[in-house]
């Protein structure tokens, strides 16, 4: 076994520690990556808080990994000592069902084994995740990194990034359409980049009036001021799609009145608490409200390749460590341009 380093929660709501563990040898499909940067991603305070249920404790949080590969089993082919790699939300699923055959491992039908909190194949071995030293994952669910993306601006993508990437890619979005961005911080950002790149008109819903500048620097050709309860009626039926990445309880109907007939909005924050939802502003304009969850290997290294080729990284502060728990209270205040990234050199 591989005695690894990190940083854990041992209980609900507990401060993070330091934590040592043993992750699994390199076998002949491995690939061991010592970690450089992990991003912090809203769903690991939900889930060291246990907010959502389930939580696996100790628990070591972390699915935004880029590291550099030190060493491949006998049987790799896709990955070499001194290579850049990343790892996302998932390391393994179960291969043969039919979302996983064609390339939707996320949806996988019987098992997709996250990268922390969840349970190896075996049914009983605790995953763990990037707040650590190094990490052992099988080729097929290893990212390459391209060249041209800075490593620790990159770590984001392999979550923040591929959460917003994959719906507007699924429902088409281009030149031509005008989409509604809910919220403006670490899933916000990226999909005003990424809606901006495909060649949507972007408006920007958020609270925060601060937020203004950034919302047009990141692509946004307006922004609207959701405290101003004007702006709901000035702008109904404006939009042709939205996406909603707010993780805060909030009113969907709201929202949904700002689509055009047959638009769709869709979810990918994941509040705690459920949201209620009226009916007369879906059934009156024949509108969806979908949900959407990452992507699948394929699709993640899509977006890495679209992202090098158009220059598109996200917005961070580097933190050490050490500084975990400060972070995760500023990014409940939304103090934070727009991701917290913890570079692992520091946990030496």
């Amino acid at each position: 076994m591989l005695s690894t380093r990190g940083y854990a929660a041992m209980a609900a709501g507990s401060p993070m520690e330091p934590f040592n563990f043993s992750r699994r040898e390199v076998g002949p499909s491995d690939v061991l990556i010592q970690i450089r940067y992990c991003g912090i991603c809203h769903s690991d305070l939900h889930q060291v808080r246990d907010e959502w249920g389930g939580s696996l404790f100790p628990l070591v949080p972390g699915h935004e990994i880029v590291g550099t590969v030190t060493q491949v089993g006998s049987a790799v082919t896709a990955f070499h000592v001194g290579e850049t790699a990343g790892v996302g939300c998932f390391v393994d699923s179960c291969r043969k069902c039919s979302s996983c055959r064609i390339g939707l491992e996320q949806y996988c039908e019987t098992q997709c084994t996250w990268t922390y909190n969840s349970k190896e194949k075996d049914g009983c071995t605790p995953t763990y995740g990037g707040y650590s030293n190094q990490i052992v994952v099988d080729e097929r669910y290893v990212l390459r990194m391209p060249e041209r993306l800075t490593p620790e601006r990159a770590a984001p993508l392999l979550c923040a990034g591929i959460t917003t990437y994959s719906p507007l890619r699924h429902w088409g979005i281009g030149k031509g359409h005008r989409l509604g961005v809910v919220g403006l911080g670490g899933l916000g950002h990226m999909a005003i980049k990424f809606g901006a790149a495909f060649g949507a008109e972007v408006t920007v819903f958020s609270h925060s009036q601060h937020k203004r500048g950034d919302a047009k620097r990141l692509g946004a050709m307006e922004f609207a001021d959701t405290s101003n309860p004007e702006t709901f009626s000035k702008l109904a039926r404006h939009c042709d799609v939205i996406i909603d990445t707010v993780s805060a309880a909030h009113d969907y109907s709201a929202y949904l009145e700002l689509l055009k007939t047959d638009g769709t909005m869709i979810l990918v924050g994941a509040p705690d608490t459920p949201a209620p939802l009226g009916a007369f502003p879906l059934i009156m304009r024949r509108r969806r409200l979908a949900g959407s969850l990452i992507g699948g290997i394929r699709e993640t290294q899509e977006m890495l390749d679209f992202c090098a080729t158009h220059n598109i990284v996200s917005d961070v502060e580097i933190i050490a460590i050490q500084q975990i728990d400060d972070a995760y209270e500023r990014m409940l205040k939304g103090d934070v341009r727009y991701r917290f990234v913890i570079d692992l050199n520091t946990l030496a």
